[in-house]
């Protein structure tokens, strides 16, 4: 369903709840001012609708032990009896990582970026050498590190 089937008031109950997930119904509809009913019966229709596709917390990764990020450039060998067998190999080997957590497909020189997220140089070092070098289509690989955080939202704001 298009954003413009969206009105006001859902696209800020998607702010709000992109802002705080863990609102109460109750706190949402004062914020957008609803009553709890049809605020709950909007919720549940744009999750319905595949709006609000999930919630999740957010996890300080250093807290946890993942404080690298390292952004990784991945070029495929796709030369393979004329076959894209290794693009989706290595989309399908890609979800088994748990290092990497996105990646994306690319147009251009390179064929994807992954974000990884580590303990240290040592475990990016190992994961790395050991699993992408390694990758039996991958021919080419660039990483960057990232030094300092300077923004960092999943945000998308619903105007």
């Amino acid at each position: 369903m298009p954003i413009n089937s969206l009105d006001k008031i859902d696209k800020q109950i998607i702010n709000e709840l992109q802002q705080d997930g863990r609102l109460s119904n109750l706190e949402l509809a004062d914020r957008v001012a609803l009553s709890p009913s049809p605020c709950l019966r909007r919720v549940k229709r744009l999750e319905d609708e595949g709006y609000i596709t999930g919630y999740t917390a957010k996890v300080d990764p250093d807290k946890i032990g993942c404080g690298l990020i390292a952004y990784v450039s991945i070029h495929l060998n796709k030369v393979n009896g004329g076959s894209h067998a290794p693009m989706e190999e290595f989309a399908q080997d890609v979800q088994k990582w748990p290092e990497v957590v996105e990646c994306y497909a690319l147009s251009g020189e390179m064929d994807y970026i992954l974000r990884v997220q580590v303990k240290d140089l040592a475990a990016f070092s190992a994961f790395s050498m050991n699993v992408l070098m390694k990758h039996p289509s991958v021919i080419d690989m660039r990483s960057s590190f990232a030094l300092q955080k300077i923004k960092e939202s999943k945000m998308l704001y619903v105007r």
